[in-house]
């Protein structure tokens, strides 16, 4: 039972100095925080020049759990240790802190940080992180983990208060400044007073830091020792120093809202993973708070999410459809939808007159179901930045959409059958990649049936989705609206635009019989597809040969592992065997080949199994395989040190894999990709290559300014 807190960067608009003073001022005790009832420093160490101090402290801590949980572990506080380390020539303070009691039952560790503001040397950074590992508890771990959980974030929340509390008192002093550190013209000697004692063990000035705690009582030297080796492999999940990537607190509540704690560190982790794992563009905050809130913070089933969301979007090319996408004729003509004003939360409005729409000549007149899904995707993203702008604009988080149907005219003739299957597919495509994006849907003008059908409905639907929906009349809008954002004929004073305003789709402009064509999953949304989707079964591989006519060229290559794990190898073979050379010259690599929009490739190789180096078949290995799992997203440039048939293999990798009787359920035994690349001649060649032919990694950006 393992628990992870990761907090976002908090910031203090005042100096390192002054903050330092404040926190000092939280020992031996802090009314503050009731549940700390004291400490007792067990040794300390200050260097000659002032530069270094390093104090140890136990601290006792009461325990918020049931009388009978209390009574059975026949405890009343618990005891932390905590080694503060401020280095004032680096402007820094590291604290890590562990648990004494019930050492050998459950783990707790955390490590903070305070450090100077990258960007104003007058603010002040704090960072945390936390780990919980109950091994046994008297048969109380799920309690003990929620009461631990419970505290922790209660005493997160008051953790800035506490600093500024502190800093106020500090001012009403008359202390508004504390000079900062600088290297003494000269080192003089420390009084014999400068000596410090821990107990019986005395501990000079003169000591090394790192011999301190071998000196102070045993037990805790032994336990600090464990701390401090555990600690640090631990810092801030393994990676403190990376802070362009972290997010502080005031970002986090002025563009993505207010969280608690749990929520916040969710955000950091699943932010920090996608960083580490996808190259290129990235998606902006809002959007991954989205994912984690539609799967209730849970943060593997949120990661899984978007993985499959992004090689989505990369496969449809989503990140510019608002640049290249044009909405057909037949949609701009009879498409009865637009976007209108805000609502009262400064949430976009979108207005469709759903008793307008001519389904039937619609489905008719569109080329098969997915130009009605792109228009929705399309729809969507407009959607998403008037979001954006909207939350520079009334300066708070605004991440969803409110949309009004108008159901005037609604009659049966709109329960055309075709027409509910491309709704389900808009709805699970929409699911599966703008989770949580409606914040609001009124259902206007209702004939009879709809309030009797949503009463029915309304029974299998979650209370937090059932609670975004309303059926209301058209004075009753005003409440949620403004009259000015409502449309003239909903009874708002906002003037009727020409998109509403539609008739039938004339017979001549049907291409298509009564059944539509079907819409694949797998198929490219938007025409021709750059990208190709391959299964391969375990032990598999597939490969992709690439003919190279001269040193220097490039093989750029961009892949996705969508399912279980593969390794990656590039090869070069010396001389293809008889009935490929015939062929060589013809032969168009896969990458460009349009792929069938209703099935996944199987996997291919260029012999009847896969490659391996071999000095006879003059097949060399060029680079060292390299493991992918679940979730990876690969992008990088090769280049080619001489002519030959160069070979991308992908092979199934089983290093995780395990014989579950449940496989064919699961189907764990095969690994899907997707991936393109593309040949390029050397005259484009740049200098920043390495040394084992790859080029350097591309740069990071973020799919929207933030």
């Amino acid at each position: 039972m393992v628990q992870k807190y990761q907090s976002p960067v908090r910031v203090y608009r005042y100096p390192f100095e002054l903050v330092m003073a404040a926190y000092e001022k939280r020992f031996p005790t802090c009314p503050m925080i009731p549940v700390f009832l004291g400490s007792d420093i067990t040794s300390e160490y200050h260097s000659e020049d002032g530069a270094e101090d390093i104090i140890e402290r136990r601290c006792r801590l009461n325990i918020d759990a049931p009388y009978l949980l209390k009574k059975i572990v026949n405890v009343d506080h618990v005891i932390f240790l905590q080694k503060n380390h401020l280095d004032r020539r680096q402007r820094i303070l590291r604290i890590d802190a562990c648990n004494e009691s019930f050492s050998s039952r459950l783990i707790i560790k955390e490590f903070c940080q305070y450090y100077v503001h990258p960007d104003n040397d007058l603010w002040t950074c704090f960072e945390q992180s936390a780990f919980l590992d109950i091994k046994s508890f008297f048969g109380f771990e799920s309690t003990v983990e929620k009461i631990a959980m419970k505290q922790y974030s209660a005493n997160l929340s008051k953790g800035k208060e506490i600093i500024e509390h502190y800093v106020n008192e500090l001012m009403t002093e008359g202390i508004t400044s504390v000079p900062i550190w600088t290297e003494p013209l000269s080192t003089t000697l420390k009084t014999p007073n400068s000596e410090l004692t821990t107990g019986a063990t005395a501990i000079s000035a003169n000591d090394d830091p790192s011999l301190i705690a071998a000196r102070i009582t045993p037990t805790t030297a032994a336990n600090f020792s464990a701390l401090s080796d555990e600690l640090e492999t631990f810092q801030i999940d393994e990676n403190f120093q990376e802070k362009q990537r972290n997010i502080d607190d005031e970002y986090i509540r002025r563009y993505v809202g207010q969280l608690d704690p749990f929520e916040e560190s969710c955000l950091v982790q699943l932010r920090k993973w996608v960083a580490e794992t996808h190259k290129g563009k990235l998606p902006n905050d809002s959007h991954l708070l989205r994912f984690l809130r539609a799967r209730y913070f849970d943060i593997e089933k949120a990661r899984e999410s978007i993985c499959h969301s992004l090689a989505w979007r990369k496969k449809n090319s989503i990140d510019r459809l608002l640049i290249d996408y044009e909405t057909p004729e037949i949609l701009q003509r009879f498409y009865p939808g637009a976007w209108g004003g805000n609502d009262r939360d400064g949430r976009p409005i979108y207005i469709v007159r759903i008793g307008e729409i001519d389904v039937r000549g619609l489905m008719k007149a569109v080329h098969g179901d997915d130009a009605l899904i792109r228009h929705v995707v399309f729809l969507v993203e407009q959607g998403l930045k008037k979001c954006e702008e909207n939350t520079k604009i009334f300066g708070k988080p605004i991440s969803s959409v409110c949309v009004i149907l108008d159901f005037e005219n609604f009659s049966v003739k709109h329960l055309y059958r075709p027409i509910f299957r491309v709704i389900s597919q808009i709805s699970d495509t929409v699911e599966a990649n703008y989770p949580e994006t409606l914040g609001r849907m009124f259902l206007t003008r209702c004939p009879r049936l709809i309030p009797v059908l949503w009463t029915i409905i309304n029974t299998f639907v979650e209370e937090r989705t059932r609670e975004k929906f309303a059926i209301l009349k058209t004075d009753e809008l005003i409440e949620y609206i403004d009259e000015i954002n409502i449309p003239d004929f909903l009874g708002g004073q906002m003037s009727v635009l020409s998109s509403f305003i539609r008739w039938y789709s004339p017979t001549f402009l049907y291409t298509r019989e009564d059944e539509p064509d079907k819409f694949d999953a797998e198929s490219s949304l938007f025409g021709d597809n750059a990208y190709t989707v391959v299964s391969i079964k375990e032990g598999g591989a597939h490969e992709v040969l690439i003919p190279i006519s001269q040193k220097g060229e490039r093989l750029w290559y961009d892949f996705d592992l969508l399912k279980s794990e593969c390794s990656f190898t590039i090869y070069r073979i010396g001389k293809l065997k008889s009935s490929d050379e015939e062929n060589a010259d013809d032969y168009v690599p896969s990458s460009t080949l349009a792929q069938k929009p209703n099935s996944t490739l199987p996997a291919s190789t260029i012999y009847d199994k896969p490659l391996v180096e071999s000095t006879t078949d003059e097949i060399v290995r060029l680079t060292q395989p390299t493991v992918y799992h679940d979730g990876d997203s690969v992008q990088q440039t090769y280049i080619c040190q001489q002519p030959g048939n160069y070979v991308l293999q992908w092979r199934h990798s089983t290093s995780h894999h395990t014989n579950s009787p449940f496989d064919f359920i699961s189907g764990s035994h095969k690994t899907k990709i997707m991936y393109h690349y593309e040949r390029q001649s050397s005259s484009s060649l740049t200098t920043d290559m390495t040394t084992n032919g790859y080029v350097n990694s591309e740069q990071r950006t973020s799919l929207t300014s933030s």
